[in-house]
């Protein structure tokens, strides 16, 4: 009776372990934030920009289809651990402390923070002018990380968005944003009412983030960065969503 019940049981095992393999996903998660122009954002329903041209490239050298995962920046981290995505491309600086959480690849992006202020503030000219002001954030990133740890004598205020913080700062709640150097240009542009301050005090570097030890899809990432970068596609999507007349023209995969 015993033999025939641990057979019946490997039997189970055997054909649980089929089915699991036979359900392999055909898809590759994405997660990011989209409200961070020119990398990604939602232009009608759908999600556009440099990253996800650059993630679809990802995906399609991978064997996979890939699938959006939108979500607040300051929760994409834990989304990755828990599995509920499998990269993160979402314009994320490869800081010591996050790689004590996460995998990173090969930088694909030098970016710089940078300070917005409404086009009529004249008293301020560098990050030493912010003191005894209001800066918004976006919450977990860089720039929250900076003015927490660098920038004394301020009150901070963190945002979901860029987008909100703008918002705010256009609607007189804060003094200031600092915020990476590429969406900074696109509030501006879109806003008159806003300006940038000049002023280069912190420089960062993207890359793409996967679960610690995911050394599978972390090649594959770097190996499609690297041809990118060789064959000309890199900078035919940085003419397209940097272009020096600021006109963004917006890409797919299948166009490269």
């Amino acid at each position: 009776m015993y033999m025939k019940k641990f057979t019946l049981l490997l039997t189970a095992l055997a054909a649980l372990f089929s089915f699991s393999c036979s359900k392999k996903s055909d898809t590759v998660k994405m997660g990011t934030n989209a409200a961070f122009p020119p990398f990604e954002w939602i232009e009608g329903s759908e999600v556009v920009g440099f990253d996800i041209v650059v993630s679809n490239l990802i995906a399609r050298d991978y064997g996979k289809q890939l699938k959006i995962v939108d979500m607040s920046f300051d929760g994409l981290i834990a989304a990755l651990q828990a599995g509920s995505i499998d990269f993160i491309a979402a314009g994320m600086t490869a800081t010591d402390e996050r790689r004590k959480n996460v995998d990173f690849s090969e930088p694909y992006y030098s970016s710089k923070q940078t300070i917005i202020v409404r086009a009529d503030t004249n008293n301020v000219a560098s990050v030493s002018d912010l003191n005894g002001k209001s800066v918004g954030v976006q919450a977990g990133t860089t720039g929250e990380i900076y003015v927490t740890e660098e920038l004394k004598n301020i009150s901070i205020k963190s945002f979901k968005t860029v987008i909100d913080a703008a918002l705010a700062l256009k609607n007189g709640a804060i003094d200031s944003i600092i915020i990476d150097e590429l969406p900074a240009k696109e509030i501006v542009k879109r806003n008159s009412d806003l300006k940038i301050v000049d002023d280069d005090f912190l420089t960062d570097e993207y890359a793409i983030a996967v679960r610690k030890g995911d050394k599978e899809l972390l090649d594959s990432i770097n190996k499609t960065i690297r041809t990118i970068k060789e064959n000309g596609v890199y900078q035919k999507l940085s003419d397209a969503y940097m272009p020096v007349d600021g006109n963004v023209k917006i890409l797919t995969a299948e166009q490269l």
